[in-house]
């Protein structure tokens, strides 16, 4: 496990587009937030470029991520957005520059593919969070519960999720510990088979999604069962699924009892309600650092992903 030195006042922040264009307003508009933290910015070479749906061609959004990497003078690298694409170019990424040029990687929904990518071919904790352009650009504003977990950058402070910040249920009782891993469940599905596939062994795993109809949710959780993701972690982290709902097909299982079918076939410690993904508040966690869930306190206690503090 290597953890990336903390964010003081001062520090360059490399601002990349690894999957689709962001809104340039709401990028525009989100670097106030990184002002109002003292930090300054670098855009990536290509972070603004337009290629259909993805932000560049495969070779320059790689490009990017290896740029900042390699730049002495940035010391973390955030998304602009998700969208579509990261999976295309994660073979073009050079993970060893990354593992000699350890900073800290902050992103989620189809960033998910990278954070799986980077953790396990380097070791790098890396930062399930909120973006610039599709969260702190927003003109309707971020909550002040959203943007504080951003300080855990700069003190190096774990995380105690509680029934403090949401109502948790309990899906199957007990206690379970390991690496947190996992993110955006469309992307984790997607990466079996595949070089990068998800490493969920003895893990907890976060799952979280939006858009997906039950159905869809339900065809991902198969084949991550089907595989054995589910019944090799060693817990579930049920975050939010932002509007999955029935849409095409008028009816539909429940998608809590979609996903309390997969909970229960794997036998495994879960509990849902988590304010992570896609929703409001979105707490920010670091993946690939020791986490304990214990159904009996409704608790997620989460090591620090920071070191140097």
């Amino acid at each position: 496990m290597i953890k990336a030195q903390a964010l003081k006042k001062g520090d360059t922040v490399g601002i990349i587009s690894p999957a689709s264009p962001p809104n340039k307003e709401n990028l525009k508009r989100s670097l106030s937030f990184l002002e109002k933290n003292g930090l300054s910015y670098q855009f990536g070479k290509h972070a603004q470029d337009e290629y259909g749906y993805l932000a560049g061609r495969d070779e320059d959004r790689a490009a990017d991520v290896n740029s900042m990497f390699a730049d002495e003078g940035i010391q973390a690298i955030i998304c602009a957005c998700g969208g579509f694409g990261t999976a295309r170019m994660a073979s073009l990424i050079d993970y060893e520059l990354i593992k000699k040029n350890p900073k800290i990687f902050w992103g989620y929904s189809d960033i998910t593919f990278l954070h799986t990518a980077i953790r396990q071919n380097t070791g790098l904790v890396t930062f399930h969070g909120p973006m610039l352009s599709s969260d702190f650009g927003e003109e309707k504003g971020v909550l002040p519960l959203t943007e504080s977990y951003f300080q855990q950058l700069f003190d190096g402070s774990g995380i105690t999720y509680d029934e403090s910040i949401s109502p948790l249920e309990i899906m199957t009782e007990g206690e379970a510990d390991g690496e947190l891993v996992g993110g955006n469940l469309s992307l984790l599905a997607s990466s079996l088979g595949t070089p990068f596939e998800i490493d969920a062994a003895g893990k907890l795993l976060l799952i979280e999604d939006i858009d997906e109809e039950p159905y869809a949710i339900d065809r991902m959780m198969n084949q991550l069962y089907s595989a054995g993701k589910l019944t090799e972690a060693a817990g579930i982290v049920v975050a939010d699924f932002h509007n999955c709902v029935p849409q095409k097909r008028k009816r539909s299982i429940p998608l809590d009892e979609v996903l309390a079918h997969y909970v229960a076939l794997s036998g495994k410690p879960a509990m849902k309600g988590f304010k992570i993904g896609h929703c409001s508040p979105n707490i920010a966690v670091p993946l690939g650092t020791k986490a304990v869930m214990n159904t009996k306190t409704k608790t997620l206690t989460i090591q620090s992903g920071i070191s140097g503090v």
